[in-house]
């Protein structure tokens, strides 16, 4: 079955490049002008019922500016209707500074894409993104470590008691950092697993990524040292300093 990716961007010349190029890489591609356009969509496919489920989108990809209710915006309404809080989200947008970045990944953003960006780039984004809609069953779906816990199948996670919110690239990051308690991961390591493709070495949105996360586990952010010059290991228990 293939993938549906909703595409929310208002210009059309964008839209339909997108589009076309989801099409080609085979996706089936919704577009929409706006964001209350693509909510309305989703409202529509859950009066419909169970029939209409195998209509629902896998994934979006949302400009930030937008008339009406910006990205942002529907981002955090998305996150809020469960059948759909799960789909990861890729940002597209020309903010470029690193507290933009920040505050789309803050949101509910699991990838941002700066414009202008070429198909082939966003085409591995959107891969990837795609690889992990589905959990593998073969895993043991819960884990605690310290002062967190994390549940594959429900994506729950407690820190410090606490239930928190993250978002689909964090989680991952956490997970795999967890999976390899104790153990030095590489920031190349990481790029690849997590995001799967070559980053020509830039590694900002790895650190921005691991920043947020952080301060996600509000303490035991702390569980997550870095290890200058090298990558990130997470710790049994929290000491001071990262």
């Amino acid at each position: 079955m293939k993938y549906r990716i909703y595409v929310i961007e208002d210009d059309e010349n964008i839209r339909n490049l997108i589009c076309v190029a989801l099409e080609n890489f085979g996706y089936c591609a919704s577009g929409f002008e706006t964001a209350e356009e693509a909510l309305d969509s989703l409202s529509a496919l859950l009066r419909r019922g169970r029939e209409a489920q195998r209509e629902y989108p896998a994934m979006f990809v949302f400009d930030w500016m937008l008339p009406g209710m910006d990205g942002m915006a529907a981002i955090r309404k998305i996150r809020e209707m469960p059948d759909f809080s799960a789909a990861p989200v890729l940002m597209l947008t020309a903010k470029d500074r690193e507290m933009d970045i920040v505050q789309g990944l803050d949101n509910g953003a699991d990838d941002y894409m700066t414009k202008p960006f070429g198909i082939l780039e966003l085409s591995a984004r959107v891969r990837n993104l795609l690889k992990r809609v589905e959990p593998a069953k073969e895993e043991v779906s819960s884990l605690t470590i310290g002062e967190v816990s994390i549940n594959r199948e429900t994506r729950e996670v407690i820190a410090c008691g606490d239930r928190t919110e993250l978002t689909l690239k964090e989680f991952e990051l956490l997970t795999y950092l967890m999976e390899h308690i104790n153990r030095v991961v590489t920031r190349d390591e990481l790029l690849d697993h997590i995001w799967g493709y070559d980053y020509d070495g830039e590694t900002r949105t790895l650190d921005m990524h691991i920043k947020t996360l952080r301060q996600k586990l509000h303490d035991a952010g702390a569980q997550i040292k870095t290890v200058r010059g090298v990558g990130y290991r997470f710790l049994k228990e929290k000491e001071a300093g990262k």
